[in-house]
């Protein structure tokens, strides 16, 4: 894998900021569909709600059924009252957590910071790496319900708008509370789309993978394969799994819905594209070069210049492939990131 370099800059394009959607569509299925056959690089432009045109039966969808926490809080520290925002990372035990704490400098172990009317608070216990802190957080009743009164959605840095509706970072199959952002391929599926997929006799499999907010992180290195990914959760379940071998014996393609069940698929995934149910901590970094193991197709949305999602979609569909459909996108006008369109890539 690691013999060549890949510059970072391969992987940039021109986008216009006007392009990067700052509100979710009124309706999820609204979106449009750029489908890009990943052996031709031959493009077909439709909405989202007709995707069941391009699926067959005994193809199996596999969604991250992940939930997004309103991680981000916003409160005063107790001796100064100076205002200070906590981002919510990675539960770790008893209460603490792996957060972001802006301004960070001035977060120092020992002090504390107020929430509400000090219906929570956080203590700051220690400094890690790249800046973050763990905070051991004080409350009264269910953490949840405390977290869902204080609370605001972590919108990607990008996105300036307010969020009118909460549920509209999360996807209608949301369960398992957990994620500092959205696996957002999946927001546009409605609960009617999924039934009519599944009547088609399309197998829906469930992964979880929390989404942390290394997603965004910038690739610093001008040589890719010296990039280190971020750690993320994951688990399969082993009907989960089951349902997956099964298609996948049968002859019917895995399709991921988002990088995120990607990554989980093809890190629970043995060299003969077996997967085996299992949880931990993955970190898998998938550029071109990579041999899929599992994955034959992938539901996305179009990411970032330089950024790890638009290196995994063009191991997939092959890096001209991918910056041409991207420089097809940005002419017809179609919506960026994460409440903007989608790409079926087959």
């Amino acid at each position: 894998m690691g013999y060549f370099t890949m510059n970072v800059h391969d992987f940039y394009y021109e986008l216009p900021k006007e392009l990067i959607a700052q509100d979710p569509l009124e309706d999820r299925s609204a979106s449009r569909l750029l489908v890009l056959d990943k052996n031709t690089g031959q493009m077909e432009h439709d909405y989202f709600k007709n995707i069941l045109s391009y699926l067959n039966p005994g193809d199996c969808l596999v969604i991250n059924d992940t939930r997004v926490i309103p991680a981000r809080l916003i409160g005063a520290r107790k001796d100064t009252g100076a205002k200070v925002e906590i981002l919510l990372l990675t539960r770790k035990e008893n209460d603490r957590w792996e957060t972001l704490v802006k301004p960070g400098k001035k977060a120092r172990p020992g002090d504390v910071i107020i929430f509400g009317n000090g219906e929570l608070k956080a203590e700051v216990e220690e400094i890690i790496d790249d800046g973050k802190r763990i905070v051991h957080l004080i409350y009264q009743g269910i953490f949840e319900e405390v977290l869902d009164r204080l609370g605001e959605m972590p919108l990607p840095p990008y996105i300036t708008h307010q969020l009118k509706d909460k549920d509209r970072y999360q996807t209608v199959y949301a369960k398992h509370r957990g994620s500092a952002a959205a696996p957002t391929a999946g927001l546009h599926f409605t609960e009617e789309l999924l039934e009519k997929i599944r009547n088609n006799n399309i197998v829906i499999a469930n992964v979880t993978l929390h989404v942390g907010l290394g997603t965004f992180r910038p690739v610093k290195v001008e040589d890719i394969t010296e990039h280190k990914m971020h750690s993320e959760y994951f688990w399969i379940e082993k009907e989960e799994a089951d349902k997956i071998n099964r298609a996948k014996q049968a002859g019917g393609r895995i399709i991921a819905v988002g990088t995120t069940s990607c990554r989980t698929l093809e890190s629970c995934a043995d060299e003969s594209g077996i997967i085996r149910p299992q949880s931990g901590w993955t970190d898998i970094f998938i550029y071109p070069g990579y041999q899929f193991k599992i994955v034959d197709a992938l539901i996305t949305n179009f990411h970032l210049p330089e950024s790890t999602l638009i290196m995994l979609v063009s191991a997939l569909a092959g890096k001209d492939n991918i910056l041409n459909a991207y420089k097809t996108a940005v002419e017809m006008r179609y919506r960026f990131f994460s409440f903007g369109d989608a790409m079926f890539i087959r």
